[in-house]
């Protein structure tokens, strides 16, 4: 068994439950981007969210220890990725990637947007013409220091 494993079954059982992830971070009691990217094998829970995450889907104590254990970050199976959605941020980063870089460095300095020290808010934006989706990133700036 790995993290791997654990990840898998939760994944079918939120199939086969009909489980979402609103829900199950409602749960948790923290945002669904999180509690998603936790239970997809992005990040550590701790031993109250661990059981709180076994007793919804299903999983042993043996199960619930992998939750808690520091994954390996990056979950992308191929360098570029090739499903459809993902691929749209990927292209996102390649033709907007210098504009945000340039504007990052021209407002704070040099330095970069932390993906640690960070949070994601995904919202469906009603719109006559098609609904859109609305993603708000927001990390912290991390200055380079001088040493």
């Amino acid at each position: 068994m790995n993290r791997n494993d654990v990840t898998e079954k939760i994944i079918a059982t939120k199939v086969s439950k009909g489980i979402q992830w609103a829900d199950v971070a409602t749960k948790v009691g923290l945002s669904k981007e999180w509690t998603t990217a936790a239970c997809l094998g992005q990040m550590t829970l701790d031993d109250k969210q661990a059981k709180i995450i076994g007793k919804i889907f299903g999983l042993t104590v043996e199960e619930q220890k992998w939750l808690k254990v520091v994954p390996y970050k990056g979950s992308l199976p191929t360098p570029v990725p090739t499903d459809p959605l993902i691929y749209r941020w990927y292209e996102v980063v390649s033709v907007y990637g210098t504009t945000i870089k340039e504007l990052i460095h021209e407002e704070f300095g040099d330095g970069i947007m932390s993906a640690i020290d960070f949070s994601m808010d995904i919202q469906r934006q009603a719109d006559p013409k098609g609904d859109r989706v609305n993603v708000v990133l927001s990390g912290k700036f991390l200055p380079y220091k001088t040493y």
